[in-house]
């Protein structure tokens, strides 16, 4: 399965992508407000991405992940992971810093949404950030989603901190 934009690909994950995933989600700086990232290890990197091939096999899967391409480079990823509640699904992204400032979470969400609107059946969009990560926070809001929550409790993956996490939901 493919998903095309104007500029990128989104394509599924698979193990040949181990290295350049590993790149930008092994990278703390890259990944400061990640909950579960930067990963600690090729390894690590390529036991999620084996998670991730056996979701996309399955007949229900509880998450996808996909690379988002521009120009064959992997410049970053988008996940989904469906909830309890039919119809919604979370959205999560990373972009590689070598490719901050391009649009590119901007593009392939948008994207996504439109496709699981059309061809999976999806009534509502949500997704969460640290309270400090504006890139993100921006993506949400040219989205045309909204925040519905702020809470605390947040634990990034790098850091012992408590943090505050905000949720924003787009309704389709």
């Amino acid at each position: 399965m493919e998903i095309r934009t104007e500029r990128l690909l989104l394509r599924p994950v698979c193990a040949d992508d181990a290295g350049a995933i590993y790149a930008y989600a092994g990278d703390p700086e890259n990944t400061r407000y990640m909950v579960f990232l930067p990963y600690a290890s090729l390894e690590e990197t390529a036991a999620h991405i084996r998670e991730a091939e056996a979701e996309w096999a399955g007949t229900n899967p509880a998450f996808l992940e996909f690379v988002i391409l521009w120009n064959g480079a992997i410049a970053g990823g988008l996940s989904v992971y469906y909830t309890s509640e039919a119809g919604v699904a979370e959205l999560g992204w990373v972009v590689n810093k070598a490719f901050w400032g391009r649009g590119f979470a901007l593009e392939a969400a948008k994207a996504l949404i439109s496709h699981g609107r059309q061809a999976w059946g999806w009534t509502r969009v949500i997704a969460q950030c640290d309270s400090e990560n504006t890139a993100s926070r921006r993506v949400m809001e040219k989205l045309g989603m909204q925040c519905v929550s702020r809470t605390g409790g947040r634990k990034n993956r790098s850091s012992d901190e408590e943090r505050t996490e905000l949720t924003y939901e787009l309704v389709l």
